[in-house]
């Protein structure tokens, strides 16, 4: 990575969980929990970033731990979900439904086929 942005760790990790969901900007996120980034990849993948970071926040059980162990937790797969990104592109992972839906790698389902429009304009076209 070229350049990179940085903010100071924050010793303060009092409900942790609560203070990542009141922040708007991905560039908070990553302030908040002090993971250093290239500003090129997250203007780039900055959605897909924070739904890949949403999906593994979700797999975890965040109960019963100390508030330490949860901010750590969280760095880590903020990391993680940068790291996919920064490594290939966002149609590679697929996160969001609309790039599932239309993957030319996976075949389509019986009665969901996706007809591209230019095929069927030439059927009515110049003949």
């Amino acid at each position: 990575m070229n350049s990179f942005c940085n903010a100071s760790r924050t010793s303060d990790t009092a409900e942790i969980l609560a203070r990542l969901k009141n922040l708007s900007a991905a560039e908070e996120f990553f302030a908040l929990l002090d993971v250093a980034y290239d500003p090129k990849v997250l203007d780039v993948s900055r959605l897909h970033i924070m739904k890949r970071m949403g999906q593994y926040l979700a797999e975890e059980d965040f109960a019963d731990l100390p508030e330490q162990v949860i901010a750590a937790r969280a760095r880590a797969m903020l990391e993680r979900a940068y790291e996919d990104f920064a490594t290939s592109s966002p149609l590679a992972h697929r996160v969001f439904k609309v790039l599932n839906d239309h993957n030319p790698a996976k075949p389509a389902q019986p009665g969901h086929t996706f007809v591209p429009f230019d095929s069927i304009l030439k059927r009515f076209g110049r003949e």
